[in-house]
C-alpha cells in the first residue's frame, strides 16, 4: 500500500482508519507469543496505534524492551489497551504527525503533562471546540510550552 502522505509518519490506509506500521521488535515479540499475536489481530487499528505509541514513547532502549514484554503479557491476558497510558485521540495523533516541533515536544512531556493536555482537549463539549483545542495545543507545544 502507498503511504498516506509525504509526512514522516508510520501509517498506511486500512479502510477509513489509519493502520500503524508494526515496529520490527514488536512484530518479533508477537511472533514468539501466539496468544498475544491472536489478540493483536483482533484489535482495532486505533487500539494497535495506542500500543505502538506507548511503546515508541519510551526514551530508553531498556524501557522499550520492557514495554514490549508488558504489551505481549497484557495482550495474552486479553487486554485491549495499554495500561497507565493516556489515550491520544486520532485527531491529536494526526495533528502531531503534521507538526514535527509539536510532536517532538509531546515526546518530551511527562505522563502527567500529557494527561493534562489530553484532559483539557477532551473537556471540550463540542467537536469544533475540541478541534480548536488540538490546534492550539500543537501551537503551544511547537512554541515549547509544557502546560495547557
Amino acid at each position: 500500500m502507498k503511504p498516506v502522505s509525504s509526512l514522516k509518519t508510520n501509517l498506511k490506509r486500512a479502510g477509513e482508519e489509519l493502520e500503524p506500521r508494526l515496529p520490527t521488535d514488536l512484530r518479533k515479540a508477537l511472533a514468539a507469543a501466539p496468544k498475544a499475536k491472536a489478540q493483536w489481530r483482533d484489535l482495532t487499528p486505533i487500539a494497535r496505534r495506542d500500543f505502538i505509541s506507548w511503546i515508541e514513547s519510551a526514551k530508553q532502549p531498556e524501557t522499550r524492551r520492557r514495554r514490549i514484554d508488558k504489551a505481549c503479557s497484557m495482550l495474552a491476558a486479553g487486554k485491549r489497551r495499554p495500561c497507565c497510558y493516556s489515550i491520544v485521540s486520532f485527531n491529536l495523533y494526526t495533528a502531531l504527525a503534521a507538526t514535527p516541533k509539536a510532536k517532538s515536544q509531546w515526546s518530551d512531556l511527562t505522563p502527567i503533562e500529557r494527561r493534562d493536555f489530553i484532559g483539557w482537549m477532551d473537556s471540550a463539549k463540542q467537536l469544533e471546540a475540541h478541534k480548536r483545542r488540538i490546534e492550539k495545543a500543537c501551537v503551544m507545544l511547537a512554541a515549547g510550552k509544557r502546560r495547557a
